[in-house]
């Protein structure tokens, strides 16, 4: 069975409880720290003067060669680890070093307005058919 659709969510997103647990999510970051031994990344993200922390745990990506300060982009599911906190268990793990984080935030918003519009139209398409 494949795995749910993900949505793209901001990295502050995924650690402010949008996300439930087990729920597939993409979200990205920079690469501030990579520990093998454990088999855990975390990515950093920047919004709003603070900065937020991605831990993600990289078992079903390895071998991984972490580029420290490298943008990634990770593909995984949300879970609540006791004293981590909330850790993705990535799927995919792409360096995207290089990529325009405002544009790639704008897209995402432009994304999400898009799903909206087109939920509201076929949600409004469907009241009449109803009513009748």
């Amino acid at each position: 069975m494949l795995p749910a659709t993900a949505a793209f969510y901001f990295p502050w997103e995924v650690n402010s409880g949008s996300v439930h647990e087990g729920e597939s999510v993409r979200t990205f970051g920079r690469l501030v720290c990579y520990q093998p031994e454990e088999s855990r990344a975390t990515l950093s993200a920047q919004y709003a003067s603070k900065e937020h922390l991605v831990v993600v745990h990289t078992l079903f990506v390895e071998p991984f060669n972490p580029i420290l300060g490298a943008q990634y982009i990770v593909l995984g599911e949300k879970e609540n680890v006791e004293g981590v906190g909330v850790m993705i268990n990535a799927r995919v793990l792409n360096c995207v070093d290089g990529v325009n984080v405002a544009l790639l935030q704008k897209a995402i918003n432009e994304q999400r307005s898009f799903f909206r519009e087109r939920e509201d139209k076929q949600g409004g398409a469907a009241q009449p058919a109803d009513a009748t």
